[in-house]
């Protein structure tokens, strides 16, 4: 099986596949640049599936990946919880005291907030990837330079943890998805094994149209875990939501499809799915 991810091998997303889908012989994983040629791969059947993430419980939700997955034919399959771990990680043999630069994705620095102050010595210079520095360190053999990224980089690229666990929250947690073109019925999911549901849907924009929504939602007996909303392009002020709920009958997603339909402008069913 060949999976899709956004980054550098021995990043999160790395981690998160290995941890959903097994660390068998016959995954294997490929990295890309950005989200959007991790899906284009997926449409083009280049691969079989990518892993994304989606929400972080201290950096919040990732909004490009809800556009991606109103916008192409793909939908979500399975999803998983990865606790996260930040690590200083240099070339081995390093002692931290020889640490003038440490470099690391934007969002994993602010989640490290506490240790950098406490090391004010360190130049803190943010990089495209947290696995991504580690890779870029140990390429051009920097020996005064640590990256920040999971225990799976050291390994990935031949570099040794300093110093573990240097998150500033220890309940640090990102749910990904696993995403997989329309249509491909090799692994869809019966939805009788299903207990979660993603779906977008915009209403007009008249006062009272998103309660009224809401209350349907509730009607039809389903639990909502989640609302984000997001702009729709070329109309100001206007969003489409996206919303997580729970169920514990096959009937309630159901009925509650069949509201929303009834009330909103646009209803897209992003994935049914067992809940992580």
């Amino acid at each position: 099986m060949k999976v899709a991810i956004q980054g550098e091998l021995g990043s999160n997303s790395h981690m998160a596949t290995v941890e959903m889908l097994g660390n068998h012989h016959d995954l294997e994983i490929i990295a890309c640049t950005v989200s959007a040629q991790v899906l284009a791969k997926v449409i083009a059947y280049e691969v079989d599936g990518a892993v994304l993430p989606i929400e972080n419980s201290l950096h919040g939700s990732v909004a490009e990946h809800y556009d991606l997955l109103l916008d192409l034919p793909v939908h979500i399959e399975r999803e998983s919880l990865l606790r996260i771990r930040h690590n200083v990680i240099a070339m081995p043999g390093v002692k931290l005291g020889e640490v003038r630069r440490v470099m690391s994705h934007p969002v994993a620095l602010s989640q490290c907030r506490r240790y950098l102050a406490a090391h004010p010595a360190f130049e803190v210079v943010p990089f495209y990837d947290t696995a991504g520095s580690v890779k870029h360190l140990m390429e051009a053999g920097l020996r005064d330079v640590a990256g920040i990224a999971p225990v799976l980089a050291a390994t990935q690229y031949g570099a040794e943890v300093l110093v573990a666990g240097v998150e500033d929250h220890a309940e640090n947690y990102t749910r990904f998805h696993l995403v997989r073109r329309d249509g491909d019925a090799s692994q869809v999911l019966d939805i009788r094994d299903a207990n979660k549901m993603s779906l977008a849907f915009a209403i007009d924009h008249r006062p009272g149209t998103l309660v009224a929504a809401l209350q349907r939602l509730a009607d039809a007996g389903v639990d909502l875990t989640k609302i984000e909303s997001r702009p729709v392009p070329g109309s100001p002020w206007e969003y489409v939501f996206y919303v997580d709920v729970r169920f514990d009958t096959v009937e309630k997603p159901e009925a509650a499809l069949s509201a929303l339909r009834g009330h909103c402008r646009m209803v897209k069913v992003l994935g049914h799915y067992r809940a992580a």
